[in-house]
């Protein structure tokens, strides 16, 4: 063993150490280890208490023991990256970074020394938190400390001074002052305020520890090791601690420091430091098809979707302890945005007091007592359900995979059952049950628009054809839609594609169905369209709708139904690539473009559309919120079959204003039936009528090739 030297001698590696309990009686030593074991004890029962609350929800049928390795692989990249948390918060989620990384190298020493003291050293005479691995440890210590006192302090900063409006808990769904939230503040103050005391509190004790000890050479001499303990300690002597008083100083801040910190262990469980665990636990368990494919409904249960507590998967009452109130869900939701009474972090927390507040205790209450639908501060109104256009804005940006739509979606069914929704959304569903498509119009009208054009399309029920073109509703019978699928179509036909059409034989996708919660009426259209399309004889599919693009791709295949199947734009885009597309025309036009969330967000198609925007010649200027922070048109989720508040400003308006920010903008791009209409609209009543346009991309892929009109076509 070599010697270490200093300028304040040599010695041997062993002397340089510490003794945790330097000075300490026997009997003192023993009172300290029945207050750990008893603050273990509680954070073990506080745990149990959490778990069983888990283990009384229903099994989550979506995940494989197969997916664990990749579950925990996922926890430590999000985990060690923090990318999750970064996400459009750059700075906050570097602070989060410090905060963490400073607060695991921190219990690591801790894990440490309780490694050496209580089992190596009494156990098998092995000690080795001595020499250069002590000193290094002092300094990584050191560094780990700064780093999460900053963190908390910046966090402390930006709670008190910066006041993002995202950590503003005054709730959407209730009248001002109706609901006092304030507890939720208290408990992030003193969760910040234990922690960075537990931080400052730790360096004074190395600090007065070196003052205290400055006669001793292996502490003095290598005081540097420990360079903020050891500032700290200059500051101190400074101010008049002498040895004496930096020992009693040490003494009373070493039980401080100590029962401080076991007070925090035994209480993680209850109180917000919980997240530490259930957030890891919740990235284990993430499925990234979260809302793209929403869960099928057991046939076995009495009722659908959740209507109690106790229905809930342990995974979704996991998900209510995961949040951490970050408020990124609050703020990317449209719905909040544009006034509706429905805050994401809301609902989720709504459900958790509820959750603690009936599944916590030793007995469950009553049955009557379970429903989470309701008026009660920890229910949720129906109005907040049906406000929600499932985007997934709000699943799409949480850091801790909290899964709302798939929630909200599940509660939704339960209203559905009972008929509780708007008259209009249940005479839709009503039509779509009859009728094939939301327009109530006969299925042999489905392809009433192709009689205008110049040629005839296969029917790919009866004839081979290369590709088979889902056209869906609002592609097929809204008018305005009806021009954009006629151009489509003589595109491919200029193309030499050799498509078809199902004709009749289509019907509503059910993507919207089933986000509504009618999954009854979803699993019949699923189920017909799968029969169909078996019957059918195509290499692939495309589909101008998003909408029916998601649930084709997404949720067919657990109903037996796996096709190959493509979006428009990443199909023209592959072909404009071949340069089997040209254009003959540069568009010089100012655009920007709307990424649908079903394209976009459910389907991470992002640079297909704008690869044909940039190949058309178009001076593309993005929005502010573009691409995985696309703003919904507000169709989504049955939304476009429910008549919006009367006054209440509309999502598609609030997109159209965002985009009138754009100097000089002519053209407004979609490229979903859905958004069509929902942004032509938009421009007349928010007052934008003539200053640009919307249009479909389609339409500018017609321009850009000089496509004749229909009309010259014909002739």
């Amino acid at each position: 063993m070599h010697p270490i030297v200093t300028a304040s001698g040599t010695f041997n590696p062993e002397q340089i150490t510490r003794v945790v309990f330097q000075d300490f009686s026997p009997s003192t030593i023993r009172f300290f280890y029945v207050i750990g074991y008893l603050a273990i004890g509680l954070f073990l029962w506080n745990s149990f208490i959490e778990i069983r609350k888990y283990m009384r929800g229903k099994k989550n049928g979506s995940f494989k023991i197969s997916c664990l390795v990749a579950g925990v692989k996922y926890m430590f990249s999000v985990l060690l990256t923090h990318r999750t948390l970064r996400r459009r918060d750059t700075l906050t989620g570097w602070m989060h970074a410090m905060i963490f990384f400073g607060f695991s190298v921190l219990l690591a020493g801790t894990s440490i020394i309780t490694l050496q003291y209580d089992i190596t050293a009494p156990l098998f005479g092995f000690k080795f938190w001595y020499g250069y691995f002590y000193l290094w440890f002092l300094l990584l210590m050191n560094i780990a400390g700064s780093a999460f006192i900053t963190g908390l302090l910046y966090m402390m900063y930006r709670r008190n001074w910066l006041k993002p409006p995202k950590l503003d808990y005054t709730r959407p769904d209730r009248e001002p002052n109706e609901y006092d939230r304030s507890s939720y503040r208290h408990e992030d103050w003193v969760f910040l305020w234990v922690m960075v005391t537990i931080g400052i509190t730790g360096f004074l004790l190395a600090a007065t520890r070196i003052i205290w000890l400055h006669d001793d050479p292996t502490v003095w001499g290598l005081r540097w090791w420990q360079p903020i303990s050891t500032v700290i300690a200059y500051t101190l002597m400074h101010l008049g601690v002498n040895s004496n008083l930096a020992h009693i100083l040490r003494n009373d801040l070493w039980w401080f420091h100590g029962l401080l910190a076991l007070t925090f262990i035994a209480l993680i469980p209850r109180t917000k430091a919980k997240h530490i665990l259930t957030s890891a636990i919740s990235l284990i368990f993430k499925d990234p098809m979260a809302a793209q494919r929403l869960p099928r409904s057991n046939p076995d249960e009495v009722s659908i979707g959740y209507s109690e507590i106790t229905d809930f998967t342990w995974k979704h009452l996991l998900n209510l302890d995961a949040c951490t109130k970050c408020g990124r869900c609050h703020e990317a939701c449209p719905a909040r945005a544009t006034g509706a009474p429905l805050s994401p972090r809301d609902v989720i927390l709504s459900l958790r007091e509820f959750a603690n507040r009936t599944m916590e205790s030793q007995t469950l209450p009553n049955k009557a007592e379970l429903s989470v639908h309701g008026k009660a501060v920890d229910q949720v109104f129906m109005e907040t359900l049906w406000s929600c256009r499932t985007c997934m804005a709000c699943v799409e940006i949480c850091p801790v995979a909290i899964e709302h739509v798939p929630i909200i979606v599940q509660m939704r069914r339960k209203l559905v059952e009972d008929g509780d929704m708007d008259p209009i959304l249940q005479k839709t569903l009503q039509t779509i049950h009859k009728s094939g498509n939301s327009f109530g119009e006969s299925k042999r009208k489905r392809a009433s628009w192709v009689k205008k054009l110049p040629f005839e399309i296969k029917d790919a029920r009866n004839e081979d054809v290369d590709v088979a073109w889902f056209v869906g509703d609002y592609a097929s019978f809204d008018p305005r839609n009806q021009k954009v699928t006629q151009s489509f179509a003589r595109i491919l036909k200029l193309l030499n594609i050799d498509f078809g059409l199902f004709f009749e034989g289509e019907s509503n996708a059910g993507n919207d169905v089933r986000r509504v919660g009618e999954e009854g009426l979803y699993e019949l259209l699923a189920e017909n369209n799968i029969e169909m399309l078996r019957k059918s004889h195509f290499k692939r599919i495309i589909t101008t709708d998003p909408h029916s693009y998601n649930t084709i791709r997404n949720e067919y295949p657990d109903f037996g139904g796996k096709f190959e199947i493509e979006h428009y734009t990443s199909y023209l885009a592959r072909i404009i690539g071949w340069n089997q597309l040209t254009p003959t025309r540069k568009l010089n036009y100012t655009v920007t473009f709307h990424d649908p969330c079903h394209l976009g967000r459910f389907n991470k198609n992002y640079e297909a559309p704008r690869e044909i925007i940039r190949a058309l010649g178009l001076n593309l200027v993005e929005m502010e919120r573009t691409r995985d922070n696309s703003f919904c048109c507000g169709a989504g989720g049955g939304r476009i079959w429910i008549p919006d508040v009367v006054g209440m400003e509309k999502p598609s308006q609030n997109r159209i204003r965002e985009a009138a920010k754009i100097k000089d903008l002519e053209i407004f791009v979609v490229c979903c039936p859905k958004d069509l209409v929902m942004f032509e609209d938009a421009i007349k009543t928010s007052g934008h009528e003539g200053h640009f346009v919307v249009k479909e991309l389609i339409e500018l892929i017609a321009e850009a090739i000089e496509l004749p009109t229909l009309e010259t076509a014909v002739s």
